[in-house]
């Protein structure tokens, strides 16, 4: 499968890369969707704070930019920058734990990849319940 974790400015590494490999999968096929090319990037704040910058003129943290490289709708390419230090944060403001933050933002990116959007208050609702929809494929 070719989806891909890199770090860039962290030590972050995520555990247990086939979970998630495996996962991941399992949201491409429930939304009908293949994969070219998917690359997630795990980097700092300060990272993140860059790109936003540089290539979306926003001078704000964020928890994630997605870039998609996708050439079809039917199959997704794409480059997922992530936060982790907002991803942390977030997890303690709203009180759950690291992991299941990561994974909504994981999830998030892949939602925008998909044609979600999160502009209005009713988009927001069905992306988090998109969101969860998602999470639920998630099997130890």
């Amino acid at each position: 499968m070719p989806v891909h974790f890199f770090s860039e400015e962290t030590s972050f590494t995520l555990k247990e890369p086939s979970f998630y490999i495996n996962w991941i999968q399992k949201i491409l096929e429930e939304n009908s969707k293949s994969v070219g090319d998917l690359n997630y990037i795990f980097c700092s704040d300060d990272y993140l704070l860059k790109i936003n910058q540089e290539h979306l003129d926003h001078d704000y943290f964020t928890d994630i930019i997605t870039f998609d490289n996708s050439e079809s709708e039917d199959e997704i390419e794409a480059d997922i920058y992530i936060s982790v230090d907002r991803v942390k944060e977030n997890s303690e403001h709203q009180d759950v734990t690291f992991e299941n933050e990561l994974s909504r933002v994981m999830t998030h990116g892949l939602l925008h990849l998909f044609g979600y959007s999160d502009k209005t208050d009713e988009e927001k609702k069905v992306m988090r319940e998109k969101e969860d929809a998602c999470i639920s494929l998630q099997k130890k």
